[in-house]
């Protein structure tokens, strides 16, 4: 399914109002979110530098699916369905290298690194068993400003069209060189994905949610992006020091430490984010990813990583530990944030307020899932059980009439609770 949304405008002539509270806590959207956002998108697995040699092998843990990236030994990356073709056991598990096959530790069906099938205990009680058809289920996989994505499920346009001429401006940043500076960091969080998410797509509750960025960066509040929902913001060093010494060793050692930078780039901070559930930052002294996951209703699993380019000069690695800090403020700040409005999302009788254009970060996000799931467009909650099949005639009555027609849907059923 190709997932697109609007290039970004800064101007509404009237208010814009985000998805009903109701669809932050619903199993049954749930699913469908997870089929057709989650599994239909690029999902970044790993850097390339994290998987550098043959056998060398990592995972990604979504809902109801694991995901294999493996290095062949032909040099090529590969992504797999991290699931025995004979009875379905999880092969492997986490980040680690085989020499030449991958056997499930269930009955010992062993696969070369190709993904090919190369042997069965006991291969005689198969009579009739063609190996060339039981290799591992191939996943689709593009490499992208060093990053490993795999696309599980759908189709649409390659990272590289998605970014077009954003992958110049982070070029001369050399991503495809640097390597895990740390282990990439887990959480659960109690928020549902799309509130996380809404709290990535803007830069609106900076001033009072991140006090140390407002100390020491000047932000773009508007931000941009293109048509495939890839958008970014730019924030540069004030001229007035932090008064937070860790904010403020940054800003002072920065331009004096990375003279491989033009002067401009050693105080800019660059926050890319790729819609449904991404995010992509460049700093002056390295790179990370950001990525959402859902878990359940309510709950989502954050993905954090962060790269750079070998260095053991000193102050490069006091600036790196500066980041670090100044950003698990950052991580810690986002989670409350998000878990206090998920909380007030249930709340008896609240209904959404409107979307400032400093949020047109979040309206995209928005109208890319009511786009792809428009159960999405009902104000109250399908009865339950019922979720699903309105949907499809949604869907259905779309298709039927076409991107120009404004005719209004049918009444759907909603549930006692939601009205």
């Amino acid at each position: 399914m190709t997932t697109q949304a609007p290039e970004r405008e800064h101007s509404q002539d009237e208010l814009v109002y985000g998805l009903p509270a109701w669809t932050y806590q619903n199993a049954e959207l749930l699913d469908l979110e997870y089929q057709r956002l989650i599994l239909g998108t690029w999902q970044v697995v790993c850097h390339a530098n994290d998987v550098p040699d043959p056998g060398d092998y990592t995972t990604l843990e979504l809902m109801r699916d694991s995901i294999i990236v493996l290095r062949g030994r032909d040099g090529d990356l590969r992504a797999f369905h991290n699931v025995c073709r004979h009875r379905g056991a999880r092969l492997v598990d986490g980040p680690g290298k085989c020499r030449s096959r991958l056997v499930c530790p269930y009955h010992g069906w062993a696969y070369r690194l190709d993904g090919s099938l190369a042997g069965v205990p006991s291969e005689k009680s198969f009579p009739g068993l063609d190996k060339s058809c039981h290799g591992l289920n191939e996943v689709e996989l593009e490499v992208l400003l060093g990053f490993v994505f795999v696309r599980v499920a759908g189709e649409g346009p390659s990272l590289k069209d998605m970014w077009g001429d954003y992958v110049k401006t982070v070029a001369p940043y050399e991503p495809e060189k640097m390597v895990a500076l740390t282990e990439v960091v887990e959480e659960e969080w109690d928020a549902d994905w799309k509130t996380v998410v809404d709290n990535n797509q803007e830069n609106y509750h900076i001033p009072l949610g991140h006090p140390g960025y407002y100390r020491m960066l000047d932000s773009d509040m508007l931000g941009f992006s293109n048509e495939h929902g890839v958008g970014a913001s730019i924030s540069v060093h004030r001229t007035r020091p932090s008064s937070n010494w860790v904010e403020r060793s940054y800003q002072e050692l920065a331009p004096e430490a990375l003279t491989h930078l033009p002067e401009k780039e050693r105080k800019t901070w660059q926050f890319f984010s790729m819609l449904p559930n991404h995010g992509i930052d460049i700093y002056p002294d390295s790179m990370d990813f950001f990525q959402i996951l859902p878990v359940a209703p309510g709950r989502s699993r954050i993905r954090w990583g962060q790269f750079g380019k070998p260095d053991k000069s000193r102050k490069v690695n006091v600036l790196r530990y500066l980041n670090r800090r100044i950003n698990r403020q950052v991580m810690s700040e986002d989670r409350d944030l998000s878990e206090r409005v998920q909380f007030g999302l249930g709340a008896h009788g609240y209904e959404p307020g409107p979307l400032s254009i400093y949020e047109t970060g979040v309206r995209e996000f928005h109208d890319l899932i009511r786009e792809t799931i428009p159960v999405t467009k009902l104000d109250t909650a399908p009865v339950p059980g019922a979720l699903a099949e309105i949907d499809a005639q949604m869907l259905d009555q779309e298709d039927e009439g076409g991107p120009g027609d404004t005719t209004p849907p049918a009444p759907f059923p909603v549930s006692d609770a939601a009205e």
